[in-house]
């Protein structure tokens, strides 16, 4: 057991406060702060902090994938790390996006390098030729778009919208209430020209401005979309946007989002854990690359409400968040003042401690204080671990999941 030095990732939708503060550093910081990843990903592994120095964890793995990450999980990843954990801190929204199953990701990599397309380019798609599911668990209220809504009740949010221009898109799916009529809708919004993007969306964000004023069903939805609609005028995404289902997460709630869900995370802090993959790809609310038609190949058009996840209570104190990703599982560990916790597996753990003090020790004799905002390597050699606490104090733990 180790403590891991991680990687702070920079982008303008970022929290100046929520990392920092959980890192116990100055607040607010100099420039927005987004991720803290936890893992070895090539683009930003952790380093295990050592007397002598730090190490690499992706240069750890190399040299002994078998005592890193055990024998099944050595040969069922190729010696990878399958999972990366992260802290995300939204500020801002993030871009309209969906990410490609494993299929998916390997041919459209293998386009790419064919291509000659540097992996490093603005318009890759592509950076690793993996799946990305993923989960967040709300650290704070956290607020997201995520999955198709059911079509009847977007047919009805968006009559209820008195824009007249904007009648025949509604009655697309009004037509044909399902997958299909979906697909169809998205599509044609997605891809207006800007000149009736520009005649429509103030027409329709006007409509969201009386919604709100009337206090009307869909209030949330339409105060979604004129936050959306200043943050990127002339967007077809606010558009788009309003197909979504409309989420706030409570702490300790967590959505699981598979190959092609279509989501948007609008604000709050979450830890959120991944298939080891940097795929993304964008149709819109994002001044980066944005590439509709690939896009398009990979969503999942199935609609309905958004299944929500409290945890499922599998010992005391120790919450599990299932998903069908074979790639991931994630825990929340709960402990009172004087509590006490065994953590044992046959495969690669990591741990972050998001509230108190946690202290990990093994049989061996081995003893580790880990502080708020602190993370622990456990390899798959490493005994089981016993945590014990002086103070309420929440964990969460990263493994592999099952096939």
């Amino acid at each position: 057991m180790e403590l891991l030095h991680n990687a702070v990732r920079a982008y303008a939708w970022g929290s100046r406060t929520a990392i920092a503060e959980l890192l116990g550093k100055e607040v607010p910081a100099p420039h927005p702060e987004a991720e803290l990843w936890m893992g070895a990903h090539p683009g930003d592994p952790s380093r295990v902090v050592r007397p002598d120095g730090s190490r690499s964890l992706l240069e750890l793995l190399a040299e002994d994938p078998a005592g890193q990450l055990g024998a099944r999980c050595a040969e069922r990843w190729g010696g990878r790390l399958p999972f990366l954990l992260k802290v995300l801190a939204a500020e801002e929204p993030l871009s309209l996006q969906a990410h490609p199953s494993a299929r998916q990701a390997a041919l459209g990599f293998a386009a790419e390098e064919a291509a000659g397309v540097p992996v490093d380019s603005p318009v890759r798609n592509y950076k690793d030729p993996s799946a990305k599911p993923e989960l967040i668990c709300a650290l704070t209220e956290f607020h997201a778009l995520a999955g198709f809504r059911d079509p009847h009740r977007t047919v009805a949010l968006l009559r209820s919208l008195e824009a007249p221009d904007f009648a025949p898109y509604t009655e697309l799916l009004a037509e044909q209430p399902d997958a299909n009529g979906l697909r169809a809708l998205f599509t044609t919004l997605i891809t207006l020209p800007q000149t009736a993007l520009d005649a429509l969306l103030p027409q329709v964000l006007d409509a969201c401005v009386l919604h709100v004023k009337e206090r009307g069903e869909f209030d949330l939805e339409c105060r979604t979309a004129l936050e959306l609609g200043e943050a990127y005028p002339g967007d077809a995404g606010v558009l788009a946007a309003l197909l979504l289902n409309r989420l706030v997460l409570k702490p300790g709630e967590a959505i699981h989002l598979p190959a092609g869900n279509l989501h948007a995370y609008l604000h709050g802090t979450g830890v959120e854990i991944l298939a080891n993959s940097d795929n993304v790809l964008r149709c819109g609310l994002t001044p980066k690359h944005v590439d509709v038609p690939e896009l398009m190949r990979v969503l999942d058009f199935t609609c309905g409400d958004m299944p929500v996840q409290t945890g499922v209570n599998t010992a005391p104190g120790l919450w599990t968040y299932p998903t069908p990703s074979p790639e991931f599982e994630l825990s929340r560990l709960e402990l009172p003042p004087g509590g006490e916790a065994v953590v044992d597996h046959d495969g690669p753990q990591i741990l972050l401690v998001t509230e108190g003090r946690a202290v990990l020790s093994d049989a061996a004799g081995g003893s580790l204080a880990v502080d708020r905002g602190r993370s622990v390597w456990l390899p798959a050699s490493d005994p089981a671990v016993v945590i014990t606490a002086d103070e309420p104090t929440r964990l969460f733990r990263a493994t592999a999941g099952t096939d």
